[in-house]
């Protein structure tokens, strides 16, 4: 039979402490320690509680926590010796069915990885969803993690006995994250579409209305309806939306949402993380026949990245009027203008104001979204709590210089426009730096027609500049944009630069924010408050009414814009739990 909380609560320590035998591998302590903080109001509490147990602990005694688990595939498993915790894991990841050229090669990442930290290699092999990794996906993340360091890969072993024990404590209380489990599914299904040159080798693009970025928006349309949406739309710029009627005629909606598009070779959650995660509510609310005193408006937004066209925020600043109509003859690389584009999706540029709101009507908008950072993860916590949104802007430029023979022109003659923007690259990641919470990153950087033996006359670059607050990032701006005009003048070559973004600071609504941390709180979870260094469509709507956001932990040190970009259907669970608690307090507010 499955445990409860209040059994565990109620029982003596002997007997809650062999309720939670086997969660972590020969390391009794651990759960020992955390049942001290009895009661604990949730599962999640539990988990947190393990956490701290384990943060507290020396060096050594983390390392003797690693070194008590087996080899994956290794020689336990061969003997047969394994814990039944560990032999069901290493099933269910198919490892006891390992071909002989599959043991061949674990078994040399064994010995690698032994010799290079003294330790045995640690992954939560039944993955995110909790129903087992692929063994190539296992193999794969092995080779990786190998290039880490040895603090860094330290960290990332205890992270992932973590997840470990949080799989063994859902199998022990019979818990399942069901509805994190439908978000995860969808976002498996959604990333099946890609688009051409990037989906025939297995990876994420979706940029602005290209055919997979249009089977997304009917992917979405369709699995609105499924939910239980009263309306579902695709607007004029390719926005899904979504509308959930309030028990009475008349009364404000709550908006929300994220984009569904993504960078090219991306990872699965970014956005699409904000639009699942209010489906499955009212999904629920739907199933339960239950109406709130306010409606629910989910947009999936088309377009946020800026990939495709120079523009970004189109799906998000189309709902404030935010549309500019010389944005239309953009072209992308392949010449195809934005209105082009837009045409040969159906959509009509026409109907592009009718998509403004009217923020009387609403009564504000909250996000949801992957933190695309390391924080939560290096703190082991599942949520946290938007405090603002950095401010931004973005440039595009090109250095000209003059194009000439490697070998003959002599260092001292050269123009050489590569070796400008080198220059101006070191110097914002200096320049970044001293601010202390400023970045600046040089993401573009192309030598077009270039040879190795030739001196590079022409190099384009991008630009993106970002800090806490407007003033502090127009200063790093305007020391980088002086900066790149003396090197030019110094090397005798010239430049373009284009500004295509600038997006200000969004602080958070206090009354909002508020509204995540009791959420959170009630979860059982400690309320972690962060800023966001990211842009997101918040930052937008900000313009126009209030705004809060929600953060989930990402695996993987949080990394983002990458095909690791990964979070756990558990951290999903609680993610829906939160924006269902936000609802409900809005309700009993009403």
């Amino acid at each position: 039979m499955p445990i409860t909380l209040q059994e565990l609560n109620a029982a003596t320590p002997e007997a809650a402490a062999q309720m939670l035998d086997g969660l972590y591998e020969h390391t009794p302590w651990i759960a020992q320690q955390a049942l001290q903080q009895r009661p604990f109001a949730s599962l999640a509490a539990l988990k947190y509680a393990l956490v701290q147990v384990l943060a507290a602990a020396s060096r050594d005694q983390q390392l003797a926590l690693v070194r008590a688990h087996p080899e994956l595939a290794g020689k336990a498993m061969v003997a047969q010796t394994l814990t039944a915790e560990s032999t069901n894991e290493q099933g269910k990841a198919g490892l006891t069915q390992c071909t002989p050229e599959e043991f061949a090669r674990i078994q040399q990442l064994n010995a690698d990885y032994n010799a290079r930290f003294g330790f045995p290699f640690i992954l939560a092999v039944r993955g995110p969803r909790g129903t087992g990794l692929a063994k190539q996906e296992i193999i794969d993340t092995f080779a990786r993690r190998l290039d880490n360091p040895p603090d860094f890969e330290l960290a990332e072993a205890l992270r992932n006995i973590h997840r470990i024990a949080e799989i063994r404590l859902n199998d022990k209380f019979g818990a399942e994250p069901a509805l994190g489990n439908d978000v995860w599914d969808w976002h498996e299904r959604l990333a099946q579409h890609s688009d051409p040159g990037y989906a025939e080798r297995g990876q994420l693009t979706v940029t602005y209305l290209t055919d997979a970025h249009r089977a997304c928006a009917q992917a979405l349309s369709r699995w609105m309806r499924d939910c239980g949406f009263d309306e579902v739309e695709i607007d004029a710029v390719g926005n899904v939306v979504g509308r959930y009627h309030p028990a009475a005629p008349g009364q404000k909606y709550l908006l929300t949402g994220s984009h569904y598009d993504t960078v090219r070779n991306g990872g699965k959650y970014d956005g699409r993380l904000g639009i699942f995660v209010p489906m499955a509510s009212v999904r629920e609310l739907h199933r339960a026949g239950r109406r709130l005193p306010f409606g629910i408006e989910v947009v999936a937004f088309a377009e946020e990245e800026g990939q495709r066209y120079k523009a970004t925020f189109l799906g998000s600043g189309a709902l404030i009027g935010d549309f500019n109509p010389a944005w239309l003859e953009q072209q992308d690389a392949d010449g195809i203008t934005l209105r082009q584009a837009m045409q040969h999706a159906g959509l009509c540029v026409d109907d592009i104001p009718a998509l403004r709101r009217d923020p009387a009507r609403y009564l504000g908008f909250v996000e949801v979204h992957i933190e695309q950072g390391p924080v939560l993860c290096e703190l082991d916590m599942p949520l946290g709590v938007v405090t603002s949104i950095n401010g931004s802007v973005r440039y595009v430029g090109e250095v000209i210089g003059m194009a000439s023979h490697a070998g003959t022109t002599p260092m001292d003659r050269r123009r050489d426009a590569a070796a400008a923007v080198a220059e101006l690259l070191l110097y914002v990641e200096r320049r970044a730096a001293q601010d202390g919470d400023s970045v600046g990153t040089v993401g573009l950087l192309e030598v077009p027609g270039g040879s190795i033996n030739v001196v590079p006359g022409r190099c384009r670059f991008s630009l993106d500049l970002r800090a806490p607050g407007n003033a502090q990032r127009d200063r790093l701006a305007e020391d980088v944009l002086a900066e790149l005009q003396s090197i030019c003048a110094r090397r005798h070559v010239h430049y373009r630069l284009e500004e295509t973004m600038r997006a200000a600071a969004a602080p958070s609504a206090p009354a909002w924010q508020q509204r995540w941390e009791r959420a959170v709180a009630a979860l059982g979870l400690p309320v972690h408050r962060m800023p966001s260094g990211a842009g997101h469509d918040a930052m937008k709507l900000h313009e126009v009414m209030p705004q809060a956001m929600l953060f989930v932990r990402g695996q993987n040190s949080g990394i983002s814009h990458n095909p690791l970009e990964s979070t756990t259907a558990d951290d999903m669970q609680l993610a829906v739990d939160a924006f269902t608690h936000v609802l409900n307090q809005l309700a009993h507010e009403a």
